[in-house]
């Protein structure tokens, strides 16, 4: 986890760069000025990376400067990300000696290659000493060497009186007695960071800069803090809240009525056709807020834009779902397309700039912190559990040999589980004492849904998608999903979504609020088994199968939490 400020002063922005950072589950705090910047930063030590917009009020570039003239925060990985960056901009930048300069829309890959580029050679961790090496060659125990930093800390904070004395009385000689001992208790520490910044204060006082003098000695109380986080680096400071927020709940009166309703004999609460018929009204498929920003950052009519908008929209169940019925509403009566178009990133492409433009603004939205139920299950894990199955369908499809089916199955896996997002719109209340009534009764959440609702999400997608005519395939896998031996429609691929969906459970891979499967059966002993086993070619080998795709689950488990491995960083 890492602590990231942003400089931005765009919501889109603020809302797009969050979607990105909950999924590495890193922590956030945006700021929207230089100034604003500056002072947060000359406050708080442990932030880990600042992502920065160039034409930000006080300047990017200004504010850059000023870290890099810093004794100690110099070293502080700083990215700048805007809009238009001009050829000049850029120079400076790298002259600064930014850590990167990259050009919005925001590409979660590179965020989290920046994040993972930080992390591997933290800046504050660059103050110091390497504690292992340094132990060994210097003889100390390393409980030894904290004493020694700790030391080193208090006599910091204890200099700042008689140093501004002297600073007072232009005493060159008086100042010059206070740092030769403070240097040396600072090298025998290993801290070199204050060494360096020691020896500038010196500098200083040869050069009679006597009025720079008050500014540089604010620092002092700085080092005393990096010391101390230094010491004690799993100890996150307040400011910095997590990425995931709170939920900001509903009334009292409105958990009430949905919580108190089984033990009061009124449910289901709500009447079946009133909930189609609100769910009828819905324009279009809900889509949690931070995506959406994402999305209306890329969709800014550029044609370079569309292959990051294709990557964003085959990762996201909400957009993938609005593209395919836009983009089906759009070309049905053309003879262009003859059949119904089933590739999200066809859909994209089909639909052009001014299309995806004039969509974004309209999307509908989710406030991402309806979907805060618990730390299992929340968008983050949601958003890692579809995507899982519909990578873990994918390379079903590929091993099985079902290569015609291969693409389908990947969008199927991504749109199993639509109504969730539904409801979660339509009743976000709802939908947080549904989950928590199935975690307190230990029932399966479907139970608990049918319990509350009448039906189940699953039902709920499948009534959305046949109104808003996604293509046939997916409304058949919402449908037998639980049941694949009984489709009467596209039995394979509502049986490889399935199987896949059972993987990433059993492997906690991400959550849809359901517990994982603790006891995961063997394959041949599943219904699904049943509806492949004659499908497959001949000498399958099951066995060596399942070990794939166990070992795919914990792959995409550490691809999709942002992680990026070493050689990609280097």
């Amino acid at each position: 986890m890492a602590n990231i400020l942003l400089i931005d002063p765009s919501e889109v922005a603020q809302l797009a760069m969050r979607g990105i950072l909950q999924r590495g589950h890193h922590r956030l705090v945006v700021l929207k000025s230089a100034d604003e910047a500056w002072k947060f930063i000359h406050e708080t030590v442990k932030i880990d990376v600042v992502f920065s917009e160039l034409k930000i009020e006080g300047g990017g570039l200004a504010l850059a400067q000023r870290l890099k003239e810093d004794s100690f925060r110099r070293l502080l990985p700083f990215v700048f990300y805007t809009e238009h960056g001009d050829r000049e901009a850029v120079k400076r930048a790298l002259e600064l000696r930014v850590q990167n300069f990259l050009i919005k829309p925001y590409q979660e890959d590179l965020i989290h290659a920046e994040i993972a580029k930080a992390q591997a050679n933290p800046w504050r961790a660059r103050h110091f000493e390497e504690e292992k090496s340094f132990c060994q060659l210097m003889g100390f125990a390393p409980a030894e060497l904290h004493r020694m930093l700790e030391d080193l800390r208090t006599t910091l904070v204890a200099a700042r009186t008689t140093l501004d004395q002297a600073v007072a009385l232009e005493a060159d000689r008086a100042f010059n007695e206070q740092l030769g001992p403070l240097a040396e208790q600072a090298e025998a520490a290993g801290a070199w960071g204050v060494v360096e910044y020691l020896t500038s204060l010196r500098e200083s006082v040869v050069n009679a800069r006597w009025a720079e003098l008050p500014r540089q000695l604010d620092a002092l109380e700085f080092a005393s803090q990096l010391i101390f986080r230094h010491l004690n680096q799993a100890l996150q400071p307040e400011v910095f809240l997590s990425v995931i927020e709170a939920t900001d709940g509903q009334s009292a009166a409105a958990r009430a009525w949905w919580a108190n309703a089984p033990a009061e004999g009124r449910c289901p609460l709500v009447s079946l056709p009133q909930f189609y018929s609100t769910l009828d009204a819905l324009a279009g498929c809900p889509v949690v807020d931070s995506s959406a920003a994402a999305f209306k950052m890329s969709a800014s009519g550029d044609p370079t834009c569309i292959s990051p908008l294709m990557d964003m929209v085959e990762r996201d169940p909400g957009l993938a779902a609005q593209l395919l019925i836009t983009a089906n509403r759009v070309h049905q009566p053309s003879v262009e397309v003859k059949q119904a178009i089933d590739d999200p990133r066809l859909a994209v492409g089909l639909l052009g700039e001014l299309r995806l433009g004039a969509l974004a603004r309209a999307l509908v939205m989710v406030p991402e912190r309806h979907f805060h139920l618990s730390t299992n299950f929340n968008w983050p894990q949601f958003w890692m559990y579809q995507n899982g199955v519909s990578q873990l369908a994918g390379k079903t499809c590929r091993y099985m040999e079902f290569p015609e089916m291969e693409s389908l199955a990947q969008t199927a896996g991504l749109l199993h589980d639509l109504g969730k997002l539904l409801l979660c719109r339509l009743e976000p209340t709802g939908f947080q004492v549904i989950y928590e009534y199935a975690q307190n009764e230990r029932v399966p959440l479907h139970v608990a849904e049918r319990k509350f609702l009448g039906c189940t999400t699953n039902e709920l997608a499948v009534h959305f998608a046949e109104k808003h005519g996604l293509p046939k395939p997916y409304i058949n896998v919402m449908r037998w999903i639980d049941t694949p031996a009984q489709a009467t429609e596209d039995i394979e691929l509502v049986a490889v979504v399935s199987l896949a969906r059972d993987f990433c459970r059993h492997n906690h891979l991400g959550s849809a609020g359901d517990p994982p499967l603790a006891n995961f059966p063997s394959i041949d002993e599943t219904e699904v088994w049943r509806v492949l086993r004659d499908r497959v070619f001949p000498g399958f080998n099951l066995r060596k199968f399942e070990l794939k795709a166990h070992a795919d689950c914990h792959d995409a488990k550490i691809a999709l939490r942002g992680r990026v491995k070493a050689e990609a960083v280097a």
